[in-house]
């Protein structure tokens, strides 16, 4: 990955993991040009492949995202970043970012889960959540970002570390 790519890239991603943290919101001011950016840098790098590579990464990391955003257990600004980092760095890497920030976000959620003592609490919202799946319909208002009880883990970070850490390897020579 050339480094015109992966370095706005990571800059997107730590300012939105960033504005994440700080107030639990990804803004559109963002995400929006993010997504062009990403489209501009690969086309200037790579033509219309560039283009392809841009257009297949957003349109995955959006599709991807899409059912959680409509279950309200991960917020549009999350959704709008996975497809902006998508455009920069196209569907196969953002694949391994997902599957990286779940595990990240995992770790956050076990930390906080542990800090604030809602163990029981939780597992009977996983509870909640697996009847739910298996009945074919959408969890109740308890285990969704809705709630202001429920613990939230800012998933914006977790996919910025994500990406820090992905782009470290990288500069560091690890595949």
């Amino acid at each position: 990955m050339k480094p015109l790519i992966l370095g706005p890239a990571i800059a997107l991603a730590l300012l939105a993991g960033w504005t994440d943290w700080r107030s639990r919101r990804i803004p559109n001011w963002l995400t929006v040009p993010g997504f062009f950016v990403g489209i501009a840098a690969n086309v200037l790098m790579n033509g219309l492949a560039g283009l392809r590579t841009s257009l297949l990464g957003a349109a995955f990391g959006l599709a991807v995202l899409l059912p959680f955003v409509f279950l309200r257990s991960l917020g549009a600004g999350d959704w709008k970043l996975a497809g902006a980092l998508g455009a920069f760095v196209g569907w196969e890497v953002l694949a391994n970012l997902l599957m990286g920030s779940v595990l990240v976000a995992g770790v956050m959620a076990l930390v906080l889960v542990i800090y604030k003592r809602r163990f029981k609490q939780t597992m009977r919202n996983i509870g909640h959540l697996l009847g739910s799946m298996f009945m074919l319909r959408r969890p109740g208002a308890e285990v969704s970002l809705d709630n202001p009880q429920s613990l939230k883990v800012p998933y914006g970070v977790a996919l910025a570390l994500t990406t820090l850490l992905f782009g470290a390897g990288k500069i560091w020579g690890a595949r």
